[in-house]
């Protein structure tokens, strides 16, 4: 049966009450990304950077999914072939709203990282500087989250998916972060149908079979019906 890859960012929780990168007086807006969300920032001003995501985790956890993740849930549900969800989203949302196996290409707020062995851990609610990691006791914890710099998680998974999917659907994301903007020229290579649901086009647009404009509760249910109504 066709497989289905979905590509969420962080437009498809903006809904849900989380910032995006770009919201004007959310979180990321108070910061430089330089100082929050880079291994030099971390190095510089950890007690900076760990106020910062104990925040982002504490306002995550209050945070509740919405249709358009509950609608993607149900369509990995009902679809007769492989529904794969991958997300630059650092919120557990999608897992909330029902869906399973997600790949966070980007990390996870509920994940800790040991900086110097690599053991990763259930992330407390606040985590602070010199935290010491339960496997090598190195005071050497950090969110387990991709900072800019870094390589995003599972990309010879993505890839491999990306390559077989029929239909590559790419939502709420502003098609500017790399390599997640570059998926849908991997999608295309492989035959897939392509396309974008977003609040407005996106930086790659133009490269998509199709674009749904509108807010992600509205656009991704209606196309969640009409797959599972063609099928």
């Amino acid at each position: 049966m066709e497989k289905i890859v979905i590509l969420t960012g962080a437009g498809i929780s903006a809904e849900s009450g989380l910032s995006t990168f770009r919201d004007e007086g959310g979180l990321w807006a108070q910061h430089r990304i330089e100082d929050v969300a880079t291994p030099e920032g971390f190095a510089r001003d950890p007690a900076l950077v760990h106020g910062f995501y104990n925040a982002r985790r504490a306002h995550a956890a209050q945070a509740k999914p919405n249709a358009a993740h509950s609608a993607l849930a149900r369509l990995q549900r009902d679809w007769p072939g492989d529904v794969i969800i991958v997300t630059q989203n650092v919120d557990s949302l999608h897992e909330a709203g029902g869906a399973e196996d997600v790949i966070h290409m980007h990390g996870s707020l509920a994940g800790a990282l040991c900086a110097a062995c690599g053991h990763r851990w259930a992330a407390p609610p606040e985590m602070a500087v010199g935290e010491p990691c339960p496997a090598c006791h190195a005071p050497a914890a950090r969110p387990d989250v991709v900072w800019f710099g870094e390589m995003p998680y599972q990309m010879d998974v993505i890839y491999d998916h990306l390559a077989n999917a029929r239909i590559f659907a790419s939502i709420g994301t502003s098609g500017q972060v790399y390599p997640a903007a570059a998926f849908v020229h991997e999608a295309i290579a492989g035959g897939a149908r392509t396309v974008e649901l977003n609040l407005e086009p996106s930086a790659g647009s133009s490269s998509f079979d199709e674009t749904i404009l509108g807010p992600a509760t509205e656009t991704v249910p209606r196309w969640v019906n009409k797959l599972l109504g063609q099928r």
